[in-house]
């Protein structure tokens, strides 16, 4: 008897998923375990495997679709067998979260009216270019080109406009074979001439899911949770001295700053468990377990992988694993264990120079730490002005679980274990 495949929720945050490639097709044979389709969610794009045995005898979501979960991704049954009923059947009893995830979909798709270019609809200005005769024309939707997510993610790889991609999927639809048999070059010559007219151009993105998941649950953080920001200056000297000395002596395996700052975090939790903790709606919970997570910034956004039990975890296999981490985030490798269950998170923009700022909360921390760079300036000590490195830290906190109090403790302690780093690093602390 032939079975309905429904779209999975792969996350614990998951609404829709987008089909980015199909294993099998119409009339395949497919065992338990094959790999079924590739599915793009809000985090990472994952494998799905099928369960049952059967002919694949429908395909409910085309590559490069969206769909919501739990909606009919395919069919599988036996070779003939008639599913006109089961489909009319599942379309009449349409899932309650497909229907809220398309009225989602269709208010954040409307039609907008024309606003000025801010930094969220990028606003450029580029040369006039003539028509290449070679080049084929593309096929554009009201001013957007229409690709596949693998497609715009190979056609940035290689350096390729993708509006100059004629599509060979449904409606024009660009996809990854036709990146891969592009040879028109990337965005075309400029035109000649000293005084070339100028026009003015914009590019629309849809918008990934693991943005539209970002924005959801930052927008309800920063709404929901009453906000406020401590920040303190650390003296850096020692810490620096000490990091030199330990990366003399376990080259190649050498630790960073943000290793001894996730540390240095975890040690300090264990100490004001209070920050170590979520607000619940009804009750607060006070975590004894030590899970640091670590914002990653990939193309799409942010991804925040967890170091589990970091307070008792050296600081090389913290290095380790945040480096692995990283490059798992960059890949769209992270599985959802990878992702869930931080009770504080990090985040850590001192290598792009920043000196200061404030991060907004990550569910369901009651706080998140944000990280400035190291800066090299004049500071005070033993009443003389000496050249120093300081860096800054600020901690956001939700106010219905942790008071002034109680953050600033927290922060002065964090202090204390970078400016005394002797006492962060007991015994095989290293």
């Amino acid at each position: 008897m032939a079975e309905i495949v429904r779209m999975p929720k792969l996350s614990d945050t998951m609404t829709e998923g987008v089909v980015a490639a199909w294993h099998k097709k119409v009339g395949d044979m497919v065992k338990s375990g094959d790999v079924l389709a590739e599915i793009e969610t809000d985090k990472a794009t994952m494998e799905f495997e099928s369960f049952t045995d059967g002919v694949l005898l429908h395909i409910g979501v085309e590559k490069g679709k969206t769909a919501a979960v739990d909606s009919v991704l395919a069919v599988l049954g036996k070779e003939g067998e008639d599913i006109t009923a089961l489909l009319a059947s599942a379309a009449a009893a349409k899932p309650k979260a497909q229907a809220q995830a398309q009225e989602q979909v269709a208010s954040t798709t409307a039609p907008q009216p024309t606003q000025v270019a801010s930094p969220s609809t990028p606003r450029t200005v580029a040369p006039a270019l003539a028509p290449a005769p070679s080049s084929p024309a593309p096929s554009h939707s009201n001013g957007r080109v229409k690709a596949s997510p693998l497609a715009k993610h190979l056609a940035e790889e290689k350096g390729i406009d993708i509006s100059r991609v004629r599509g060979s999927g449904p409606d024009g639809r660009v996809t990854k074979s036709d990146i891969e048999n592009f040879t028109g070059g990337g965005s075309g010559g400029a035109p000649s001439g000293l005084f070339a007219p100028q026009v003015e151009g914009f590019q629309e993105v849809a918008v990934s899911q693991m943005r539209k998941t970002i924005a959801r649950r930052l927008a309800e953080s920063k709404f929901s949770a009453p906000h406020f920001y401590l920040t303190l200056e650390i003296d850096m000297e020692r810490a620096m001295n000490v990091r030199e000395a330990i990366n003399k002596q376990i080259a190649p395996d050498k630790i960073s700053f943000n290793d001894l700052v996730v540390k240095g975090v975890a040690v300090a939790l264990k100490q004001h468990p209070k920050v170590n903790s979520s607000w619940l709606g009804d009750r607060i919970r006070y975590n004894q377990h030590v899970h640091i997570g670590v914002a990653v910034a990939v193309e799409e956004g942010l991804l925040v992988p967890v170091v589990r039990f970091a307070d008792t975890k050296p600081l090389r296999t913290i290095g380790a694993e945040v480096r692995d981490y990283a490059k798992k985030a960059k890949d769209k490798k992270l599985q959802p264990a990878d992702w869930e269950g931080n009770t504080f998170t990090i985040s850590n923009l001192g290598m792009f120079g920043i000196e200061e700022f404030t991060a907004i909360i990550n569910p369901p921390d009651a706080c998140i730490m944000a990280i400035g760079g190291i800066m090299e300036k004049p500071v005070v000590k033993n009443g003389a002005i000496v050249p120093g490195h300081t860096m800054k830290v600020t901690l956001s906190c939700d106010h219905r679980v942790v008071d002034g109090v109680t953050g600033a403790a927290f922060l002065n302690t964090f202090k204390q274990l970078l400016e005394e780093p002797a006492l962060l690093l007991g015994a095989g602390a290293i």
